[in-house]
């Protein structure tokens, strides 16, 4: 697995959903905000994006915005108009008269995350990320819309599985897209760090390997680093020393591991790097506050 995939399957939790919005004149819709996120397409015509806090983002056909954090926003189609409260399913306003007009075609959704414990990449994503439609760009996230949007036009057999795969493959593509955009002239951060040979390597071997017993000089040399140089550039990018990280993400994968499987707490040791189980039961208290058996009988909470 590679980080990116790793991080948005440790935190997705429940089944997404989507729906097109086929929207008349003057119309406005205000969402909540969520412990999810969520995304907007523009199919036809435009619209303006209101997010809370910040500056009002005008939207044209072809533009995809992503809400990584929910805060809570307005779609309209200008920021004047009167607002409705958001409702799931297909969406034409109650009050408007039909004429037949449709001035505005959104294809909406939204995914359930789990926030107890964000991975750094996403927790440090901004408030609201705008793709811009540009022709001859990205054509696998265009593919992606194209047969989500055809799915939830004319639902065919299979059609509740095939929308939630490709639903999941969306969301992929868009945060794979912000990321190749960022990484152009970004010299810091997860943007950097993804594209960076040496610590991706890391990255990769941590994440395709957490029981390994890996030492900061094995790590540098699957980077070509030394010891130092590694250790320095890794700690700049992600934030956080390698060796922290790496206890970071073996214990994250305890915890779904305990929430998911009925692994034993000997097995999960040793999947996660521990010989000693209570060497692990030490360190997972000291990250979670609980001890592993009782967080594994504890209801999950995902906040959603």
């Amino acid at each position: 697995m590679d980080v990116l995939s790793d991080a948005v399957t440790m935190m997705r939790s429940g089944r997404p959903h989507s729906n097109i919005s086929r929207l008349p004149t003057r119309w406005g819709v205000r969402f909540p905000p969520t412990e999810g996120a969520g995304f907007h397409i523009v199919l036809v015509g435009t619209c303006w994006l209101l997010p809370e806090g910040t500056e009002p983002v005008r939207l044209s056909t072809g533009d995809i915005v992503l809400l990584p954090h929910e805060s809570g926003h307005v779609l309209a189609d200008d920021p004047d108009s009167p607002l409705t409260d958001f409702r799931i399913g297909p969406r034409v306003p109650e009050d408007e008269p039909d004429t037949g007009r449709i001035v505005a075609e959104l294809l909406c959704g939204a995914y359930v995350l789990d926030r107890s414990r964000p991975h750094p990449l996403l927790a440090e994503l901004p408030d609201v990320i705008h793709l811009p439609a540009r022709v001859g760009h990205h054509p696998r996230l265009r593919a992606a819309i194209d047969l989500l949007g055809a799915e939830l036009a004319a639902p065919g057999m299979g059609a509740t599985a095939s929308v939630s795969a490709l639903l999941d493959l969306l969301l992929l593509y868009m945060l794979r897209t912000w990321f190749d955009d960022q990484s152009t002239g970004s010299s810091t951060g997860w943007p950097a760090a993804l594209t960076d040979p040496a610590i991706s390597a890391a990255l990769h071997a941590m994440h395709a390997q957490p029981e390994a017993s890996w030492t900061v000089r094995e790590l540098g040399a699957r980077a070509g680093l030394s010891r130092t140089v590694f250790a320095q550039r890794f700690t700049t990018l992600v934030g956080r020393p390698p060796m922290a990280y790496l206890t970071w993400w073996r214990m994250t994968v305890a915890a779904r591991l305990l929430r998911e499987t009925d692994a034993s707490l000997s097995s999960v040791a040793r999947r996660c790097g521990y010989s000693s189980e209570f060497a692990f039961a030490k360190t997972f208290k000291r990250e979670f506050g609980v001890a592993p058996g009782f967080f594994r009988r504890q209801p999950e909470d995902t906040g959603s």
